[in-house]
């Protein structure tokens, strides 16, 4: 998913992105990603002057500094939020745990990279806050430690987009794996978002993600009315090699969207949908690893 085009705008007034000790490579992701008709970029040392800055003006978006860790940067968000609840945090670090993770999920960061961070992905994320509306932010924890997350998330695409990342940045999987769990995540909660009607933002998707030490599990629940697993099952087997239209068709049939479940199903060992068809769960088996 690739960022938006500028569009022309009619006069607003400007805003600003407060950056901790930006690397040339995050400083280019930035200008490239705001709109400068639109954004000021402001810079800051470190943690400490950053929480100064903001106590003394308004700044809608703050990304931190890569050089900290992901446990300074949570304390730093904790500090922003009491001063200004609004404000939209991008937590870069080179150092992080699971934990820390989780923490600025529930502090509410509005996403989280660390290395190797994709930067592609943060100009998504970052543009994704500027166009964003008044900070609301979609996701909530009920449940989480880093071998088992239980949330509700807002039935949208971005908010999806920016849960798949902090999800790929808890999962301590080998590179192969991380990546391909994540794609068929992805699938299944972007079929799930869309088989909600109305989707008007007042609806939400349930999420548990369990991590036990030979199996990754990934369960998705929307409140729509569901399918049955017959036409699963003639989804998953409506793909002749070299012939993507019977495939097609089912998924329009369904109301689903296609390649969703199909390739959802190709990245992970079973793809195990509910009676109703509104939940599905996805299990990827992992390889032993050396301890």
């Amino acid at each position: 998913m690739s960022p938006t085009p500028f569009r022309e705008t009619g006069p607003a007034s400007l805003k600003t992105a407060l950056v901790v000790d930006a690397d040339p490579q995050v400083e280019s992701v930035l200008g490239a990603a705001l709109d400068p008709r639109r954004w000021m970029i402001r810079h800051t040392s470190d943690n400490a002057q950053a929480t100064a800055l903001v106590q003394a003006s308004i700044y809608e978006l703050v990304i931190t500094s890569e050089k900290t860790s992901g446990k300074e940067d949570v304390a730093l968000l904790r500090r922003l939020r009491g001063i200004h609840p609004h404000t939209k945090l991008i937590v870069l670090t080179d150092d992080s745990t699971p934990a820390d993770v989780l923490a600025s999920m529930r502090e509410h960061a509005f996403s989280y990279f660390r290395r190797t961070l994709s930067h592609h992905s943060l100009a998504y994320i970052i543009q994704l806050a500027a166009e964003g509306p008044c900070w609301d932010d979609g996701i909530d924890l009920l449940s989480a430690t880093p071998a088992w997350i239980h949330l509700t998330a807002r039935c949208d695409l971005g908010t999806a987009k920016r849960l798949v990342q902090f999800i790929n940045e808890i999962a301590e999987l080998p590179k192969t794996e991380k990546e391909e769990v994540a794609t068929a995540f992805r699938e299944i909660l972007l079929n799930a978002i869309e088989l909600v009607e109305p989707c008007d933002g007042g609806q939400s998707v349930e999420i548990a993600y369990l991590r036990a030490r030979h199996v990754v599990i990934c369960r998705v629940k929307d409140s729509g009315p569901g399918f049955s697993q017959k036409a699963v099952l003639q989804i998953l087997t409506a793909n002749p090699p070299d012939d993507p239209i019977p495939h097609d068709a089912c998924c329009e049939a369904q109301g689903l969207r296609r390649g969703g479940a199909l390739i959802a199903r190709n990245f992970v060992n079973d793809l195990v949908p509910n009676q109703k068809g509104n939940e599905a769960a996805l299990l990827r088996y992992l390889a032993a690893h050396p301890e």
